[in-house]
């Protein structure tokens, strides 16, 4: 049984991860809270630099939810203390340090929109400002004899700009050792981190080794693309979802990402089977992921409202009363009336209003079909129906036809 469970709760921790270090810690960290039912302390850091979260921060809260869901300790450190520095992760200059009062307005906002994800029953809120705050001089010291100079200078960011002769200040260097620290602290055994926070999260082991604790580890997540698909998410690119973005708004920003987005957002924002989500009609699929999202931060009712909303603006748009062609599809019209299925292709040909395939494949291809507001752009897609609906599809510009699939014959 033991072993069944370890293996359910590294399937759903896994879900996503870039890395793991080290892996077979992890599975012991997790087989031996099974058999002491001792819950796992899982740590997770955000400075509060912002004044509200987007879509790209929810990928860590996501990860928490999880082992959340599966008995552990979740931690949320707010960085009240560290954001005050600035996190010199990624970035070619001095970041400008915030203000305490700008500090502690931001943290108050993230503390309301994490419990849209996580169980504020169950979830433990520190700031790091609580042990930070009133350390002693010599004991800061002591904190960065446990670190050399020549290792920060092995991190990215400060290597290139130590060559490039760009400054870099000392309270810099005090943020991974302080990030580090967090984790002594708190005892954390694992920490979860984005990609670019692997060195800081690395000195965290390296740090509760030499305090005498065994070394957190540490599980970093992929930067989650923006609307763009190309970098990730963030409010200087304008490729965002707010998480207070109005329902309507966040509804229509999550339909205009790709389908291979799309499924990147299932992965690393739900817990959705994925492949029930690929076995889906891309459309029908991004629909039920924009509700799912809405629902989680808006509500079910404005969900609900968004979608209406959506599909009575976009997806009927410009859409005659009276199409060229109306074709009616019985279950039994197809091989397995189960899962209503035909190739796109086919379809078009049923219409009558295409001349060939090679015309049928070239429209396709073109991005000229218009399946109920979705660009189809593959000739060799097949389409899944739903017995008892209506769809719209649009060929070019002027030709269109209301498509319906009938349920069982009596």
């Amino acid at each position: 049984m033991s072993e069944f469970v370890l293996k359910q709760q590294l399937e759903l921790i896994l879900r996503g991860t870039v890395e793991v270090i080290q892996r077979k810690e992890l599975e012991a960290h997790v087989t031996e809270s099974i058999k002491n039912h001792r819950p796992l302390r899982i740590k997770a850091g955000f400075d509060p630099t912002a004044p509200d979260l987007h879509l790209g921060h929810m990928v860590l809260i996501q990860k928490l939810k999880h082992f959340q869901d599966l008995g552990h300790e979740v931690i949320f450190l707010i960085g009240d203390f560290t954001g005050m520095i600035g996190d010199p992760s990624g970035v070619s200059e001095t970041r400008k340090a915030l203000t305490k009062e700008q500090v502690l307005e931001n943290a108050q906002n993230y503390e309301r929109q994490i419990f849209k994800t996580l169980d504020p029953a169950k979830t433990r809120i520190e700031f790091n400002s609580r042990w930070m705050s009133g350390m002693q001089a010599e004991a800061l010291v002591e904190l960065c004899s446990h670190y050399r100079v020549a290792r920060m200078l092995e991190r990215d960011d400060f290597a290139n700009r130590y060559r490039e002769q760009k400054p870099i200040s000392l309270q810099e260097f005090l943020y991974p050792l302080i990030q580090g620290y967090d984790s002594v602290a708190l005892r954390a055994d694992v920490e979860l981190g984005g990609t670019d926070q692997k060195f800081n999260l690395l000195v965290g082991r390296d740090l509760q080794r030499d305090y005498g604790q065994p070394p957190q580890t540490v599980i970093t997540m992929p930067l989650l693309e923006g609307l763009d698909g190309v970098r990730k998410m963030s409010k200087s690119f304008g490729n965002y979802v707010a998480l207070e973005d109005k329902p309507g708004e966040m509804f229509g920003k999550l339909m205009s990402v790709s389908d291979d987005l799309m499924l990147r957002y299932y992965e690393l924002l739900t817990t959705e089977n994925l492949d029930h989500v690929k076995s889906q009609h891309p459309m029908e699929a991004k629909i039920a992921l924009a509700e799912l999202l809405v629902s989680r931060y808006q509500g079910a009712v404005a969900a609900k409202a968004a979608r209406d909303d959506f599909q009575q603006r976009f997806q009927t748009k410009a859409f005659p009363d009276q199409p060229d062609v109306k074709l009616v599809f019985q279950i039994t019209d197809f091989p397995k009336p189960d899962t209503p299925m035909i190739a796109i292709i086919d379809l078009l040909m049923r219409t009558g209003l295409v001349p060939s395939r090679t015309e049928a494949r070239r429209l396709v291809s073109q991005s000229a079909v218009h399946l109920d507001g979705h660009k189809m752009t593959d000739p060799n897609e097949t389409i899944s129906f739903q017995k008892g609906r209506r769809y719209h599809l649009r060929i070019g510009k002027r030709k269109f036809v209301l498509i319906e699939i009938a349920g069982d014959e009596g």
